[in-house]
């Protein structure tokens, strides 16, 4: 489907969020292979996911647990991991010291910066591959403002009738 002749415009609209998610394998592939060359540990998918949302700012568990669709439990599980591996600690929160929140450790911190580099290095090569030009419209297109997520009314009826 993606990147083959035949496929019409239409068709792309249609799969969007496929070619998006796509995209994200490849760029996080590609992480993983920058980061083993350049001796780190393997870093889990959704480890990847929680060095994401930390480098976002979402620092809280139950609200990293709430965007990615998973369990807090699933999360606590992830975290733990990290810890272990010393990439990130619990801290407390600077607004209220009962609530615990995400911080990268120094170890983390360089993990991040060479992560950084990794999606320069990527961006460089998808742009000799598709078309610099092409890839600063689509990466413009993608930073913009796409308002709240649609709602929509139910009809009463399941596809289980």
């Amino acid at each position: 489907m993606w990147g083959k002749r035949g496929v019409t415009a239409d068709d792309d609209i249609k799969h969007l969020l496929l070619s998006l998610l796509q995209g994200f394998y490849w760029f996080d592939e590609g992480l993983q292979n920058y980061l083993q060359a350049r001796g780190w540990p393997v870093v889990t998918r959704p480890q990847s996911m929680v060095m994401a949302n930390i480098v976002l700012g979402v620092r809280r568990p139950s609200d990293i647990a709430r965007r990615l669709g998973v369990s807090r439990q699933a999360i606590h599980a992830t975290i733990s991991q990290m810890i272990g591996l010393g990439m990130v600690a619990l801290v407390d929160e600077p607004s209220n010291r009962r609530v615990k929140v995400m911080a990268l450790t120094p170890l983390g911190e360089t993990m991040r910066v060479d992560a950084q580099q990794a999606m320069v290095v990527m961006g460089e090569e998808l742009g000799r591959r598709l078309g610099k030009a092409r890839l600063l419209e689509a990466a413009q297109l993608l930073h913009e403002d796409w308002g709240d997520p649609m709602t929509f009314e139910s009809t009463g009826a399941t596809k289980r009738d």
